[in-house]
């Protein structure tokens, strides 16, 4: 099994088993810790202690993207990340827990022995783990059946080998008179003779990805899907999956050019049930009040420095978005650009160097903080924390005159951040919305609390390291 499905969201299982592992480790070291330098002995309330601790930094590595950083930036990216993660998100967030609930509290020499007890043997764990990982003998074996148009995608989108995080791609196998749209792109592609299932068997394959343009049994053209034989492959244990839902797992997105209306239909997903509608409310009222109380001395600092630099007391933005069900609202946030940074009116796209951003606006726009204020929009529910971001509503109506079901990420409230903030950089183009698009169609389909959590978690990475904003 290449992924663990956690509340609808796919998780690769080598990521879970590495953080259970690691967690297990955590706990060993600070029972360690204080078993040694402490009184002796562990009983129930230290280990419990010892697992708080565990959770705590293995959350912290969560929001730091530390398990996938391995797959973009390799051994050392990942180490740094874990890093910060132990000794700046981490001791914060101990240090937070241990003054709100003072039974809990650790000495703090002990507590940073376990830390750095903890960081060493996780360093050498990951070091013999991170080859592991991405031996081609440990990932799901899967073959494509099809090289038309849909195999394509596949092909141009997942032909990397960090792309191939959980599975290995055995071959492309072409059926007959089928369209060659793979061989192009320096691909091979194997036309077997043989029953699909004995191809299987003696390839060891795991799973079968129908990648087919055709999939009616009597298609005139022969092109169309071997049923009876993906029935029987499916009977003996090999798993069969259509290429949506192989890119919804894979990639935690939903590519437009391969969806249709029937397939939105009929598949799981797309279901809100008015119970995660009620918690989600309860949340974003919660988690609001307390980022508020928490925040307004850097919101204070933040309008300061915008009057001091613009010499002007508009330090709020108000500017129209397309919300919930298409209604308009206001969203609110702090002036980052100068006051006249469209004299003629006409909205425009945020440029990657941005001319018409302030010294002040700069750097709020980094750090994300300029979108503090939107807690209020949260406060009155006209957004939520986690959603879809909200477009202006010129954005809106060329968007979804030029791509396909954009109105659909109005089906829920828009976010401050999002499934698409998250694996996506930040979009200023047609093609960069219809990108970010995708990711909102998943996150639209396995829309929970968890995920919105999950979210919130992994939003940490973005707000400290800055990547995405413009």
């Amino acid at each position: 099994m290449s992924h663990v499905r956690v509340f609808k969201h796919y998780i690769p299982t080598p990521f879970v088993l590495l953080a259970l592992f690691e967690l297990t480790v955590m706990v060993i070291c600070f029972s360690f810790v204080t078993g040694v330098y402490g009184d002796g002995a562990v009983d129930l309330y230290e280990f419990t202690g010892a697992l708080g601790f565990g959770l705590v930094l293995v959350t912290a590595m969560v929001s730091m993207g530390v398990y996938p950083s391995y797959i973009r930036e390799g051994f050392t990216g990942m180490m740094l990340r874990t890093a910060v993660a132990f000794f700046l998100i981490g001791g914060i967030a101990l240090a937070s827990a241990y003054y709100l609930v003072p039974a809990l509290r650790v000495d703090s020499i002990l507590l940073s022995q376990a830390g750095l007890a903890s960081f060493l043997v996780i360093t050498v764990v990951r070091w013999g783990a991170a080859g592991i990982i991405d031996y081609d003998s440990l990932k799901r074996r899967v073959v494509i059946l099809g090289t038309g148009r849909q195999a394509e995608r596949i092909a141009t989108r997942l032909r990397r080998r960090v792309d191939q995080r959980g599975f290995t791609i055995h071959a492309f196998l072409r059926t007959d008179a089928g369209e060659d749209r793979i061989t192009p792109h320096g691909i091979a592609v194997t036309h077997s003779q043989e029953p699909l299932i004995e191809y299987c068997k003696a390839n060891r394959i795991q799973e079968i990805v129908v990648a087919l343009d055709e999939r009616r049994r009597d298609d005139p053209g022969g092109h169309g899907a071997p049923l009876d034989e993906l029935l029987d492959c499916k009977l003996s244990g090999i798993d069969v999956t259509n290429v949506i839902e192989f890119f919804e797992r894979e990639v935690g997105k939903i590519p437009l050019d391969l969806l249709s209306p029937g397939w939105m239909v009929f598949s799981q997903g797309f279901v809100h049930k008015p119970f995660d509608t009620r918690t989600e409310r309860i949340l974003d009222i919660t988690a609001g009040l307390i980022l508020l109380a928490v925040s307004w001395p850097i919101m204070l600092i933040v309008a300061l420095a915008i009057v001091v630099e613009d010499r002007n007391f508009a330090v709020l933005y108000r500017q129209q978005r397309v919300g919930l069900n298409g209604r308009i609202f206001k969203v609110l946030k702090f002036r980052s650009m100068t006051r006249r940074a469209e004299p003629d009116g006409r909205a425009r796209w945020a440029a990657e160097r941005e001319t018409r951003v302030t010294r002040v606006g700069r750097f709020i726009r980094k750090s994300r903080i300029d979108e503090l204020p939107q807690i209020f929009n949260v406060l009155a529910g006209q957004m939520s924390f986690v959603g879809p971001r909200p477009e202006r509503p010129e954005f809106v109506d060329t968007l979804a005159d030029q791509i396909p079901f954009y109105s659909e990420r109005h089906r829920v409230k828009p976010g401050i951040t999002g499934w698409a903030q998250l694996c996506y950089p930040y979009g200023a183009s047609v093609a960069d919305a219809r990108e970010k698009l995708e990711f909102d169609l998943y996150y639209l389909k396995n829309h929970s609390v968890m995920l919105d959590l999950m979210i919130l978690i992994q939003t940490v990475e973005i707000v400290l390291i800055g990547e995405g904003a413009r």
